[in-house]
């Protein structure tokens, strides 16, 4: 059987949703071309692959069976082509990158720009790693690497610990606390918390360290942001505890309207690591920002105290 990838490739397009019309405009071919092309692979198959539903083709049941097996092949013929044009050059390739959004202001952009300043051709593409996910992304083989504070259930993936990251009590900056600069938990036990929602790591971390300080905190608000946490401790609606976004508290609050302070309690840190998976080989260029990542002393880094200036840009 002599199938070409060009027909598969259009079958798979039309079996997506796209007219034949659209498929032709899209590869430079004639609609004629392409729908004898199509009526080629029915016959190689040995069955109708698609059916008339109107104006548009949809997939039979045997089309439907027939387009999993092409997606995967499709997808593996692709890696194999860019695996190639990386190994002939690997500073031209993409590195798929998944992370926290809370790391997205401050730690992908340092990492980035560290790394291409090495490497400028090297792209990059990003997905957010939200915690309810896990490491659903690497293992689907959508993305590269995933740099979260969520280490990896998986047994199927690798995780690095970066760093460790400070947690922080962000209060509004007209609260009675808001002159120290350090405080335990304790000193605030009774008052209202925002919190991200319960499926994020940040969140059970949070209710561990009030447990451990003998109390359970009074979530009156919740979400999936920390720019929203933030923003409703500006707004005097609660206090919180949050990372610092790679801000020096001391010299720049993480929002305006907030304070950060340093929380005496143990244990008020987070790991934050990188996770890649143990039974997919990364393509050159992924390799090489994984290497780079784990070569990077981030806790120096982090801790030089003139990384960010007032305007909040990496010095």
């Amino acid at each position: 059987m002599n199938m070409d990838t060009e027909s598969l490739r259009w079958f798979q397009h039309v079996a997506d949703g796209t007219t034949v019309t659209e498929v032709a405009d899209i590869f430079g071919a004639t609609q004629p071309g392409v729908s004898r092309a199509l009526a080629r692979l029915d016959r190689q198959v040995g069955t109708p692959l698609l059916e008339k539903s109107g104006r548009l083709l949809r997939t039979t049941l045997a089309g439907a069976t027939f387009k999993r097996y092409v997606d995967d092949l499709l997808h593996d013929l692709d890696d194999g082509l860019a695996a190639l044009e990386q190994l002939v050059d690997p500073e031209t390739g993409n590195v798929s990158v998944a992370f926290q959004l809370s790391l997205g202001t401050w730690l992908i952009p340092h990492l980035v720009a560290r790394f291409r300043e090495q490497h400028p051709g090297v792209r990059f593409s990003f997905a957010h790693a939200h915690d309810v996910e896990g490491s659903a992304l690497i293992a689907s083989g959508e993305i590269d690497v995933q740099i979260s504070s969520r280490r990896p259930r998986n047994p199927a993936m690798h995780w690095r610990r970066l760093f460790i990251e400070q947690l922080y009590l962000a209060v509004p900056s007209d609260h009675r606390l808001a002159r120290q600069s350090a405080v335990d938990l304790a000193d605030v036990a009774h008052e209202p918390f925002v919190a991200l929602g319960p499926s994020w790591e940040l969140r059970q971390l949070s209710e561990s360290l009030c447990a451990a300080a003998g109390f359970t905190a009074d979530v009156a608000f919740e979400g999936d942001d920390i720019a929203m946490v933030t923003g409703f401790v500006a707004a005097g609606l609660g206090v919180a505890i949050v990372p610092s976004l790679g801000l020096d508290p001391g010299a720049r609050p993480a929002r305006e309207g907030t304070r950060l302070l340093t929380l005496r309690d143990p244990g008020a840190v987070r790991d934050i690591g990188m996770a890649w998976s143990r039974e997919r080989r990364l393509l050159p260029s992924a390799e090489l920002f994984r290497q780079f990542v784990l070569s990077v002393d981030l806790a120096r880094d982090l801790a030089a105290p003139t990384r960010r200036d007032h305007g909040g840009r990496v010095r």
